[in-house]
């Protein structure tokens, strides 16, 4: 196979050509994304596209002057990223969460494109109990070395899912039981006053373009973070952390009281 490595640019491992790719999907290694030259003649990589379909993998077109920024050898107009993490079934993630007897936490990232922030929730998410992120197969942020690192290995632990339409995905979520909650300064209703018990999925949107209006009609619910300073809103991977200790403090109290509860019914047996 033939591999590049640009740690200038997203630290992650290249594939390029159409033999090697097709060698790399056939080994059934994870592709964190795939870039095709414009113009290209896809009857050559058409094999290549459908398997890439098939799998959720991100496919963007792109000049042949960015390609041979990535790759200066002959790359045959198709490059490949190798990711550093595997990809998890929701589903799945959702089956085990419940067979274990828990209430699935997910959260679900709408337009996150940072790698930093991306890695910093995922730290967050990690250390407060999130059973699994999910983000779109387009438009969400790429899992490279600086997310990684970002996250201070969290990302080696926390299960992420890759959905090829996220608004599909937490409706799927919605029909399984879930309560959808969005987060967004544009909302009335305060964090503290929302109840972030039971099955949940916690929605966060980008900083520039928030939680589209497809997500927010769907939501159960839309909560914001109480603030009193003159800047209206937060960081990203900031809010995903407030929420979530807020999640993980009603979901503990919860959990004691239930305790207590038993304990209380046993005495009294």
């Amino acid at each position: 196979m033939n591999y590049n490595r640009r740690p200038q640019k997203s630290n992650v491992p290249l594939v390029f050509g159409v033999n090697p790719i097709e060698e790399a999907l056939n080994a059934g290694k994870e592709i964190e994304k795939i870039l095709i030259q414009k113009g290209i003649a896809k009857e050559k990589i058409r094999s290549i596209l459908d398997e890439a379909r098939k799998r959720r993998i991100p496919i963007s077109e792109v000049p042949i002057q960015k390609m041979n920024q990535w790759v200066s050898k002959p790359h045959q107009g198709i490059i490949a990223f190798l990711a550093l993490i595997s990809y998890h079934s929701l589903d799945a993630i959702i089956d085990s969460t419940f067979e274990a007897g828990k209430d699935p936490i997910i959260l679900a990232l709408d337009n996150v494109t940072d790698v930093r922030n991306f890695g910093a929730i995922s730290r967050s998410a990690e250390a407060m109990g999130v059973d699994a992120i999910v983000i779109p197969v387009k438009g969400g942020a790429m899992i490279n070395g600086d997310a990684i690192k970002t996250s201070a290995g969290a990302l080696n632990h926390i299960p992420v899912c890759r959905e090829s339409k996220l608004e599909s995905a937490i409706l799927h979520m919605k029909n399984r039981g879930l309560r959808i909650i969005s987060c967004t300064e544009k909302s009335n209703s305060e964090l503290s006053n929302t109840d972030l018990k039971g099955p949940i999925c916690i929605v966060l949107g980008a900083e520039d373009t928030g939680i589209s209006k497809e997500i927010l009609s769907i939501s159960d619910d839309i909560t914001a973070i109480p603030m009193l300073g003159k800047i209206g809103s937060l960081n990203v991977s900031v809010a995903s952390g407030v929420i979530l200790y807020e999640a993980l403090k009603q979901r503990t109290t919860q959990r004691y009281i239930d305790k207590k509860r038993i304990n209380y019914g046993l005495q009294r047996l």
